[in-house]
């Protein structure tokens, strides 16, 4: 059984075409939620080779690079059985419904609209970014990109007690979201030294030499950022070694290992509904649009450096 579901078909080109429903419980998708950063690289075939199998997504459909049903942030009604009429969150593509165990739905908190709970898997890897780095209570904490991951790493930091964080970015109209989180916000020219944390999440070499640069001795520079294909450059002559920076990867598919023995994926995700109570994480949506609307508007949310959280309504 089948049902509609977005698909890339080939760079730049989506299609909506049946995707397979699953097993399990069935779920109606009332919204789901554009990732920009791994979507994008995902249509423009810039997932290496060697990554093919380790960045499947949880119920993808095809294989890397093309054709693939790609996404993790759907939300929708369970239709039937134990969990009927419950609103719940899943990891899957774009699609206006399907079936999955109901280990795999994970119902929302009743304190959360649909509409904001789309931001789930974001906020799960924001909340494993700030873990990664180990940033903490009265901490200079700089977020080098104010893309969606940033700005929810940025909100979490700015819950810590007598944080300092700062959104560094060079788009100007992040500022106001910045501060509606309760971050302070610079342009990369301004950007504060001396920092105790630095976590990297443009998906840029600049941004990269950038937290670097305004990492404190000793500090840590988390990245945060999949950068695909490209490759970057770094000056790790200079003061890096003097200073004795540290650069350590944060990547979603795996619990930092001082965290495995008592923490599952489930109870990261749990988590991170419930982080979402917050209304004034409703900046963070960008804009929404109608799921039959989607094969000629996916590519240009996609290249819209604007874009933070495209919601896709069903």
């Amino acid at each position: 059984m089948s049902a509609p579901a977005l698909w890339c078909v080939a760079p730049g080109e989506v299609r909506i075409r049946p995707g397979r429903r699953g097993d399990g419980l069935r779920v109606r998708t009332l919204f789901s939620g554009i990732s920009r950063g791994t979507e994008r690289l995902v249509l423009t075939g810039r997932v290496p080779e060697s990554e093919h199998q380790r960045m499947r997504a949880p119920f993808q459909e095809g294989d890397f690079p093309f054709p693939v049903k790609y996404g993790y942030a759907a939300v929708g009604e369970v239709q039937e059985g134990e969990l009927a009429g419950r609103v719940v969150f899943a990891l899957h593509p774009h699609q206006t419904e399907f079936c999955l165990p109901a280990e795999a739905l994970i119902p929302l908190p009743p304190e959360l609209p649909p509409e904001r709970a789309v931001l789930a898997a974001n906020m799960e890897t924001a909340l494993n970014i700030l873990w990664d780095s180990g940033a903490g209570a009265g901490d200079r904490i700089a977020v080098v990109g104010g893309g969606l991951v940033g700005l929810l790493v940025a909100s979490l930091a700015a819950r810590l007690p007598g944080a300092e964080v700062t959104v560094v970015d060079p788009q100007p109209g992040r500022r106001a979201q910045a501060q509606a989180l309760g971050c302070g916000f610079c342009a990369p020219d301004a950007a504060p030294d001396d920092q105790d944390a630095v976590i990297h999440a443009s998906a840029t070499q600049d941004g990269l030499v950038l937290a670097l640069q305004i990492a404190g001795p000793q500090a840590t520079v988390t990245e945060a950022s999949w950068h695909g294909t490209s490759s970057v450059a770094l000056p790790l002559g200079g003061a890096f070694h003097s200073r004795r920076l540290r650069i350590v990867s944060s990547q979603v598919g795996a619990l930092p290992a001082e965290r495995t023995a008592r923490w599952t994926y489930r109870r990261r995700l749990t988590k991170a509904l419930d982080l979402l109570a917050d209304p004034g994480l409703d900046v963070l949506i960008s804009g929404e649009t109608a799921f039959a609307e989607l094969p000629d508007a996916y590519p240009r949310i996609l290249a819209d450096p604007g874009t933070l959280c495209h919601r896709i309504r069903y």
